[in-house]
Formats: C-alpha cells, sequence, structure tokens
C-alpha cells in the first residue's frame, strides 16, 4: 500500500491539498459558492455494484465510497458542475457525475465504470487495468483531479479556496510549537484532505488520536531556536484539528514504515467519533462525526489482495459492496471489520 509521506509526527499525518503550501497562515472564513447539503437529496435503494476488469478492486471500492458520500452525491446530481463545465476533452467531475448517476440510477445489478477505466491515465499516469494498484492513491489521485477539474472551469481567485472538493474533504490542522526555555508560542496552521494513522502499537482509533494530540518534546538535534529569547532550546509540539472538514477520511497504515509487511490487526473504530477532544478548541459543543463508509482490503501482503468496501446507502441501511455484489449488512458486521480506510461525514 502506497501511504502519505507528509510526517507531522510519528502517528499523525496529512495530506497537503497540491495548490497548499505545508506551513501557512489560518485562511479567513469565505463564502462556499455551492450551498453544501450534508442530507441525502434522495432516498432510494443502494445502486448497481461494479464488473471487476481483473485488477479493478482498488478503483471499484473508492468509486463507491465516493457515491455514498452524501454532500458529493447531492452536487453531482444537480448537475451543478456540467450545466457550466467548458472543459475541453476529460474532466474528472464530468466523469463523475455521469458515474454516480449511473450508478444510482441502473435497474441492472451491475454496471462497468466504463468512463473511469478509459480515462484511468488522466487520473493518475500510474494506473493501468492490468495492474493492482492502491485504493488509496485512487483515492488520492481521484479527489485531485476533481479539484484541478473545478479550477479547469473557474478563474475565480477566491473559487480556488472553495472548490467543491476542498468544501467537503478540507479541513487545517494547527501545529503549536511551545520554547520549553521562556514559553513561548508559535503556531503555524496547514491543509488537509486526509489523515493517515500509524496503528502498529494501538488498539483503538480513539487511543492513536489521543496520542496524536499528545504534546511530544522535540528532538534537541532538531537545532530549533526560540524567536522570543533567540536560544536554540528544547521545545514541544502540539498538532490539534484546527477546522475540522465536512467528511473526515482516516487512514488506518497497514504497512509497516519499516519492513513493509502488513499490519494484520483489528483496531476498533466508532460508528459516532467525535471530534472535540482533537480539537484546537476543546471547550465547545461535542463534534459529532458518523461513520458512512469503509475500504477493507484482504490479503497477506500489502502488494496484493483484494479491496472491498461497506457503505451506507441513502436508505439509512448499510452494505457490503464487493464488486458486483452488493449485499445488505448490519452496523455489527461494519464495526468488526480490519478497515483500512474510514469515511465519517460531521
Amino acid at each position: 500500500m502506497v501511504l502519505s509521506n507528509n510526517i507531522v509526527s510519528s502517528l499523525f499525518k496529512f495530506r497537503f491539498p497540491a495548490d497548499i503550501s505545508e506551513g501557512m497562515a489560518l485562511p479567513q472564513r469565505i463564502s462556499s459558492p455551492e450551498k453544501i447539503s450534508m442530507d441525502w437529496q434522495q432516498r432510494q435503494r443502494p445502486g448497481a455494484g461494479l464488473f471487476n476488469l481483473g485488477n479493478t478492486c482498488y478503483i471499484n471500492a473508492i468509486l463507491q465510497c465516493l457515491t455514498y458520500t452524501p454532500p458529493l452525491a447531492n452536487y453531482l446530481l444537480s448537475y451543478e458542475h456540467s450545466l457550466s463545465c467548458q472543459q475541453q476533452g476529460f474532466c474528472m467531475m464530468c466523469t463523475m457525475e455521469a458515474h454516480v448517476r449511473k450508478v444510482l440510477s441502473s435497474s441492472a445489478s451491475a454496471i462497468l465504470p466504463g468512463a473511469v477505466l478509459r480515462d484511468l491515465k488522466f487520473i493518475g499516469e500510474e494506473f493501468e487495468y492490468d495492474r493492482q494498484e492502491n485504493a488509496y492513491k485512487f483515492l488520492r489521485r481521484t479527489l485531485d483531479a476533481m479539484h484541478r477539474a473545478c479550477l479547469s472551469c473557474n478563474l475565480d481567485v477566491s473559487s480556488q479556496e472553495t472548490t467543491i472538493v476542498h468544501q467537503i474533504f478540507r479541513g487545517f490542522m494547527k501545529s503549536r510549537v511551545t520554547c520549553l526555555s521562556c514559553q513561548a508560542v508559535v503556531d503555524s496552521y496547514k491543509a488537509f484532505l486526509d489523515v493517515s494513522l500509524d496503528i502498529k502499537a494501538a488498539s483503538s482509533l480513539t487511543t492513536v488520536l489521543e496520542d496524536c494530540v499528545t504534546p511530544k518534546q522535540l528532538d534537541q538535534k532538531g537545532c530549533f531556536r526560540c524567536s522570543k529569547c533567540k536560544k536554540k532550546a528544547a521545545a514541544s509540539k502540539k498538532v490539534t484539528v484546527h477546522r475540522a472538514p465536512r467528511v473526515l477520511t482516516l487512514c488506518l497504515e497497514r504497512a509497516d514504515q519499516w519492513t513493509g509487511t502488513k499490519i494484520n490487526k483489528f483496531v476498533e473504530y466508532p460508528e459516532y467519533l467525535d471530534l472535540r477532544p482533537y480539537m484546537s478548541d476543546t471547550a465547545g459543543e461535542p463534534l459529532l462525526c458518523s461513520l458512512y463508509a469503509i475500504v477493507v482490503h484482504s490479503g497477506d501482503t500489502c502488494l496484493e489482495g483484494h479491496f472491498l468496501c461497506y457503505a451506507k446507502a441513502s436508505n439509512g441501511l448499510w452494505y457490503r459492496m464487493d464488486d458486483e455484489s452488493v449485499d445488505n449488512c448490519d452496523i455489527h458486521t461494519v464495526l468488526g471489520q480490519q478497515a483500512y480506510l474510514l469515511f465519517y461525514a460531521r
């Protein structure tokens, strides 16, 4: 499995949007050009499954998770993008719009995601029909391609901060470094689209997150120089969620960073996650997120195997989506998986 390489601490990583620098002042909130609806506008049974061409299970799993992401599906089903799109040739937003509409409206038990497969090289040069790839990598490339498609349709500066992809998936982390000599603090902010978590020593998602927001003393060899006391001093660093995204995507890293072997262990995760304890401001009201999709990888190694997903349809019921098969299941089954990707919606 290909993992995020933006390291904040040994346990907490997050991926930055391509057009955002790693260190930045926190942008002011600006009004969204589109109204984001977090609740399904249409309620129906689940749509079609997706045929596997041999090594395309990683594509199918991510496409299903995105199809059942309520704010994204609502937007795509509204035709808002395609009605104003002036992109010549490939447009990932138009491709996703057509795909989601086809899945949710088809009377067939399974369909072929032909448009996505046909344009794989435009989503990521590394993707080929006959080669097993990683679901997380495909998710990242797909969101990036959708974001670029939005930018190509609107060159207004403010819109670059508020594409539908960023409105749904982007959040901000706050990094606070404290000088242990004079107690001066320096805050910086980083945008993220997803968060990767080291689960090697963890038994549950909450214990991982608690450890992530616990202050860590920086290695003195890091040569931290305090801007206040002008000394090279010991310092501590605390990373918190400063602005939560509407949809939080978590990757439970199952490839050991040293040996590359797969971490086959169960890590408990809740149906409802309160982000408040991990926020910069922990004194506010609970910030609840509801699990709506997970991706599971089966196989002895991270370089081969099979991807499938579990997703909650607009009718409020959970389904196991394994390529062309879409079967009803209960929440207890969902919470008992060795999850790889977790999708939570506020």
